[in-house]
């Protein structure tokens, strides 16, 4: 199996580029830049040197960081990049004693602009309690962090299973073509797992073979889709009865199922 994929840039849509930078074992930064515009941002910077680099090399001026929650490995490169490039911060309102130098405030359902975007946020505690996602509508990009990734979902180091449940659906409503740029490479481990909970998934096996296809070229498997998401993602399926007949809990609480499998996880 290949390593860690390297950089891959794509045009998304008509008017805004998203670079894939990888970081550190498994991680992703994401940089952003405004098609025709001024606006370049970079999404959770766990260090500063790949981003600096890229946008020397580009020749881009970096004016905003959207960090979604407070850990090291999506924090590291701020106050490097700040000092820089003197560009501002977005980050979670409630994440303010734990990430410094924010400059915009955000919290559930507020708006902020990127360029001629607007950029839609969700609370999505769980992970840690202050976590948030970001939403380029317009785009139908969406920044999850570590509370959605491809097939999976983020540990429970802050939050309680209601909490990262109700996260989990407030993004499972989002529309099916929405893009998941999700913040690390765990998909190998999270698609073992997948496959031990829903063996008859159809769909879930034939994700496999695109999944093995990737990485086996060195490729991410991220973005993802709400919609493949959906049909293959455990933790965005615990209130379906077809998921909760292969797991032998017909009929539980959504939030008990999530919490069983995420503990199963935890301990996989």
């Amino acid at each position: 199996m290949a390593g860690f994929p390297s950089g891959l840039r794509m045009l998304y849509a008509h008017n805004m580029e998203i670079e894939i930078l990888p970081a550190l074992k498994d991680n992703y930064i994401f940089v952003l830049r405004e098609v025709g515009g001024e606006a370049v941002a970079v999404v959770d910077p766990t260090d500063a040197t790949p981003v600096h680099l890229e946008l020397e090399r580009r020749g881009l001026h970096l004016t905003h960081i959207f960090n979604t929650h407070h850990h090291g490995d999506h924090i590291g490169g701020n106050l490097e990049l700040i000092g820089r490039y003197d560009c501002e911060v977005i980050g979670p309102r409630s994440e303010t004693d734990r990430i410094p130098d924010i400059s915009i405030l955000v919290g559930d359902e507020d708006t902020v602009a990127f360029g001629n975007h607007t950029v839609r946020v969700f609370d999505t505690p769980g992970h840690t309690r202050g976590h948030v996602c970001y939403w380029f509508a317009d785009q139908g990009a969406l920044f999850t962090g570590d509370t959605l990734f491809a097939l999976g979902c983020g540990r429970l180091f802050e939050g309680t299973p209601a909490q990262m449940w109700s996260s989990l659906l407030k993004l499972r409503s989002l529309p099916e073509t929405t893009q998941i740029y999700c913040g690390h490479e765990y998909t190998l481990s999270n698609l073992r797992f997948a496959l031990a909970m829903e063996p008859g998934n159809a769909a879930l096996v034939a994700r496999a073979e695109q999944i093995y296809s990737l990485r086996d070229r060195d490729l991410p498997t991220v973005p993802s889709t709400m919609a493949i998401e959906r049909e293959t993602n455990p933790f965005l399926r615990v209130d379906l009865p077809e998921f909760q007949n292969a797991l032998g809990m017909a009929g539980a609480y959504p939030v008990d199922v999530f919490a069983e499998i995420r503990r199963r996880k935890d301990c996989f």
